[in-house]
């Protein structure tokens, strides 16, 4: 059985954009990416699916269930994580775990104390009192404490340093290991890279790729940024190339050993190599396909 299963989905929000004609299937047991930029329909869909918000058209089912006709048997599968949480004022970390578990019916104090040391979260101040990066830790122990089949997290590691971000995929990898589903929606290309097995890429509430990891890799171009001379003319799968400032910058697709002889014939002072963004890999998709926007 796949965990989800979404069929033609679309939200309509009048002339506003919402997700249109969406087709995706993430199997159980997967470690699931869902990629693309602010205002790309990630948090849209996750609503939808969860029953937040009602379709416009199409179907999803989660674990078999229909997401309109079964969702509360749906929500005791699915740990949620939304991009902000928001709590009831003057609770105590304490007690909104307490509740998030009884609104369930379960025994988490176990869970959430391991939880709580391991993201270094204190459970006696107040809510009010805690920063962004200790609310979305809230968020999490919530999201996580009643150990869910399926876990749908939603930009999860805004606020959070690298060592709490380190921990957390840590605590995500065991938790798939187990045999935990998750379904990760992120702006943040390199956590998908480094956590999912597969991904899809949503642009302007349209999929336009779905692949393992490995592949949506392989076809992404670097941004290569040289400040010296070097002569480029003869070098291969070079594209949108930027001059100024005595650098050149252009996204790189080729053959990484002829980049490198490249660059050691010319003059560099300075050099980086980096991902490039994600509009930028969207258009190494589109142009892939022979289209351009």
């Amino acid at each position: 059985m796949d965990a989800i299963n979404i069929k033609n989905l679309t939200k309509n929000y009048g002339k506003a954009r919402g997700i249109t004609d969406l087709n995706l299937t993430v199997h159980k047991g997967e470690f699931f990416g869902f990629i693309g930029p602010n205002g790309a329909g990630k948090s849209t869909t996750i609503r939808t699916l969860l029953g937040l918000i009602s379709p416009s058209g199409g179907s999803a089912q989660i674990f078999g269930k229909d997401i309109v006709k079964e969702k509360e048997a749906i929500l005791r599968q699915v740990g949620y994580l939304p991009s902000e949480a928001v709590f009831y004022p003057g609770m105590k970390v304490k007690d909104v775990l307490k509740l998030s578990a009884s609104l369930r019916k379960d025994d988490c104090a176990k869970e959430a104390k391991e939880l709580c040391e391991r993201l270094q979260l204190d459970t006696s101040r107040k809510v009010d009192e805690l920063s962004f990066g200790n609310r979305k830790k809230l968020a999490i122990v919530c999201a996580l404490q009643s150990m869910p089949d399926l876990l749908i997290l939603d930009e999860p590691t805004g606020g959070l340093d690298p060592l709490m971000q380190r921990e957390f995929f840590a605590i995500l990898r065991e938790r798939n290991q187990k045999g935990t589903t998750i379904f990760l929606s992120s702006h943040v290309l390199s956590e998908i890279q480094r956590n999912c097995t597969r991904a899809a890429i949503i642009r302007e509430g349209r999929l336009i790729a779905c692949d393992s990891v490995e592949a949506l890799s392989k076809t992404s171009a670097k941004r290569v940024t040289v400040h010296g001379s070097v002569a480029l003319d003869g070098l291969a799968g070079i594209r949108d190339r930027k001059e100024g400032d005595g650098a050149v910058s252009f996204l790189y697709s080729g053959e990484m050993d002829d980049l490198l002889r490249t660059l050691a014939s010319g003059h560099i002072t300075d050099l980086s190599v980096s991902e490039p963004d994600l509009e930028e890999i969207f258009l190494h998709y589109y142009e892939k396909d022979g289209v351009r926007e």
